[in-house]
């Protein structure tokens, strides 16, 4: 199913409980422009929260993932140079938020498929998806220093708890290029496939996700989350209530009764 995002800039579908959303400026390389920034915003509030989601997969058209913010604009904003300092870090932080914050927050499955570049935003994108997949011809960097700029989207919290502060010290530094391969042995993707199998593996990989049993994989993320921030033994009390509620669904009674009967299960989402 076609969901209509107002733009052809950002195009969405949804199939076998996966919204496929694709960044669609191949021409820029995927850059994220004044009309696909919206447009993205509203897919994943809306796509997170449609029963029929099970699971959300972001990628790019073309030969790159995202380019980060469109830079050929950046100088040409009149109407931004008149806002003080504390309005626009207002909108930025509203803006950002909406974006890598709603995926961070997100308790559905999130999965990043890179068939070329993530640089900047667009990296930060990436990261704030739960697994990354990356083309073997996939390259990444965090790109800011290279225009004068800090960061953003959350970028720095994203990528120290991707890859750990040194590392993250070291990419945000430096704003060098990362091949897929070293991607992976450092931790920044999870899994490198052939060019030609990115978007069959991705998808397929969502869609286990996508009929896996929503509670508890909701409550997996609850976890995973907290153990960032939490002793040993709050996280085993947090664990132990969310276990509770799992057990009493019905996809674990469906497990159960699929463990036992040899066969695969089959999650409703209840």
């Amino acid at each position: 199913m076609d969901i209509d995002t107002g733009t052809t800039e950002l195009l969405c579908t949804v199939k076998d409980g996966v919204a496929v959303i694709t960044l669609n400026r191949p021409e820029a390389r995927n850059a994220l422009s004044d009309q696909m920034r919206p447009a993205l915003r509203a897919q994943i509030k809306e796509r997170g929260a449609d029963p029929e989601v099970g699971a959300l997969l972001i990628t790019g058209a073309g030969s790159a993932f995202c380019s980060g913010g469109d830079v050929k604009g950046m100088g040409d904003r009149s109407a931004k140079k008149d806002m003080s300092v504390e309005d626009r870090v207002a909108e930025l932080k509203w803006q950002h938020a909406a974006v890598t914050g709603a995926l961070v927050g997100l308790r559905k499955p999130t999965i990043a498929a890179l068939p070329g570049a993530a640089a900047g935003a667009g990296l930060a994108l990436a990261l704030a998806c739960d697994i990354r997949i990356a083309a073997a011809s996939a390259v990444v960097s965090t790109g800011y220093a290279r225009i004068g700029l800090s960061g953003d989207y959350g970028i720095a919290w994203l990528l120290t708890r991707a890859i750990g502060p040194t590392r993250a010290r070291e990419l945000m530094l430096t704003a060098e290029r990362v091949d897929a391969g070293r991607c992976e042995r450092i931790g920044l993707v999870n899994r490198v496939v052939p060019d030609d199998r990115l978007r069959d593996e991705a998808f397929a990989f969502a869609r286990s996700l996508a009929q896996g049993p929503r509670a508890a994989l909701h409550s997996i993320k609850d976890n995973l989350d907290e153990a960032l921030h939490i002793d040993h033994a709050t996280a085993i009390e947090r664990e132990a209530e969310r276990l509770v509620r799992c057990m009493r669904t019905e996809d674990h009674k469906e497990a159960v009764r699929a463990f036992v009967e040899k066969r695969p299960p089959r999650f409703s989402g209840r």
